[in-house]
Parts: C-alpha cells; structure tokens; sequence
C-alpha cells in the first residue's frame, strides 16, 4: 500500500505545529494560524493567495466598510478577474 498522498496531505499541518512552538509568542502563533487558515482557503476555492493578498492590500485604504463581503475569497473569484 502507498501512503504519500495522504503523508503530502497531512505534511503541512505537522510543519506548521512545529513552527508554532517557535512563534515567539502565543500572539504571533495565532497570526500564523490565521495566515495558513486564509492560504487554504484561497487553496481551497482554487485561488492565487499571491493576488488575492496583493488586492486586498492595495484597496484596503480606500474600499468602503459596506462592500467589505467582496473581499471574502469566497466572493472574490466571481467579482474580479485577474489576468
């Protein structure tokens, strides 16, 4: 039997565990989970996290608090089209 699609699959969690124990502080360990959470999420609905991440951070000044939901990388494939 072959296991290394499912040692693949569960290789990042175990390498982020480690990391946490090195974050410097339980805050910082909780920014990391939060970044891996938003990087899966753009993996998971087969997104580029690079230009999602790159669009956010450039309209965030000035995108208005009442279309904040477009942003949501749910929403957000179907909204912008990257080229």
């Amino acid at each position: 039997m072959d296991t290394n699609l499912i040692e693949n699959s569960i290789r990042p969690i175990a390498l982020g565990r480690n990391n946490y124990l090195f974050a410097g502080s339980h805050d910082a360990a909780q920014n990391a989970a939060i970044i891996y959470s938003l990087l899966a999420t753009c993996k998971l609905h087969e997104l580029n996290a690079y230009d999602w991440l790159k669009y956010v951070i450039t309209v965030m000044p000035t995108f208005p608090a009442s279309r904040i939901q477009e942003l949501l990388l749910q929403n957000w494939k179907s909204l912008i089209t990257v080229p």
